[in-house]
């Protein structure tokens, strides 16, 4: 969506907020079109990198998306952005749009991504979130940070999804995307530049399959190294092994995942190791590490986003921990 068009949205919500009541309107007045495009012109050039096929979700891409909404209704528990929503909705909806899945409660999605450390290091798309309340657990409010100290959220009943200054210091701020400036698979940690050198694209030999790692991780951009070892963990190069789970095949692709990988015989190595390469890269892309990746790998997307790193379930970090040992002495 342009600038322009998101503009001329806006104008068209201002005209109709025009015959609302001042009790009504006072709480909009900041949802001007000027600050508004100027906000997301900012979002458009201090937004995070790729972390799709397509280019990649930025910053300005949650924003654009989140501001689709406005004007629609708050409603408690509401999960559509044409009829209603409420502010976690909101932000699960947004990030939904493009592949990201994030827990429906503002507490949970106030403990996902990173900490960030104030708003003047936030990014447009970063989630900024508050604790109103001693009778909750954590957040009970949300919202999307905008860029130019403005934010998108649903607000609460009586009133539509909106455009507003942020209004307090936040009392979490999280960033699910990767860090702006950075690739989406590069960082100058001393962590993850150990990964890298870890994961290089160095063809491997000696191991069943070989070929097939390789030919993969040149098609997509994984190192075979990964993959090998991944298959290791998984199967132990078992192209018939098939888990208590339901997990099938060299690569371990659970059925629903082989479908939606487009997998049809999770079992034939040729398609398993094809698949489980699309899904390391989109993993490694989201969340900018291979170790988050593993964890990803093996517990889900949801698990790592829940709880912001790699999750305390001992199979996981096991299977972190095995596969990265396994990755440096192949170096």
């Amino acid at each position: 969506m342009s600038i322009d068009t998101i503009t001329s949205r806006i104008q068209e919500l201002q005209s109709r907020l025009a015959q609302m009541t001042p009790v009504e309107t006072s709480s909009l007045q900041s949802l001007d079109s000027t600050s508004f495009a100027s906000a997301l012109r900012d979002a458009g050039t201090t937004s995070a990198t790729a972390t799709a096929d397509d280019g990649g979700v930025t910053g300005a891409d949650i924003v654009k998306e989140a501001s689709t909404a406005i004007g629609v209704p708050y409603v408690w528990g509401g999960n559509s952005m044409s009829k209603g929503v409420d502010c976690s909705g909101l932000v699960q909806q947004t990030y939904a749009k493009f592949g990201i899945s994030l827990p429906r409660l503002s507490a949970d999605q106030a403990r996902s991504g990173r900490a960030v450390a104030s708003l003047e290091e936030a990014q447009p798309g970063d989630l900024i979130a508050w604790n109103n309340s001693s009778r909750n657990n954590g957040a009970d409010h949300i919202a999307i940070y905008v860029g130019n100290g403005k934010m998108i959220e649903a607000p609460r009943t009586g009133l539509d999804v909106r455009l507003v200054d942020v209004p307090s210091t936040p009392d979490y701020i999280r960033r699910i995307l990767p860090d702006a400036g950075t690739t989406a698979t590069s960082s100058t940690s001393a962590t993850q530049r150990t990964t890298a050198a870890a994961t290089s694209d160095t063809a491997v030999s000696g191991v069943p399959y070989a070929n097939l790692f390789n030919a993969a991780g040149a098609k997509y951009g994984v190192s075979p190294s990964l993959l090998s070892a991944v298959a290791k963990q998984e199967s132990g190069y078992r192209a018939d092994a098939v888990s208590p789970a339901g997990a099938r095949g060299l690569m371990q692709l659970m059925p629903g995942t082989a479908k939606g990988l487009g997998v049809t015989d999770a079992t034939d190595p040729t398609q398993a190791v094809d698949g489980a390469a699309r899904m390391l890269r989109d993993l490694q892309n989201r969340f900018g590490s291979t170790q988050l990746a593993l964890a990803a790998y093996n517990a889900g997307p949801g698990a790592v986003l829940k709880y912001g790193g790699i999750p305390p379930y001992s199979e996981t970090q096991h299977y972190v921990s095995a596969i990265m040992s396994n990755l440096r002495s192949a170096s």
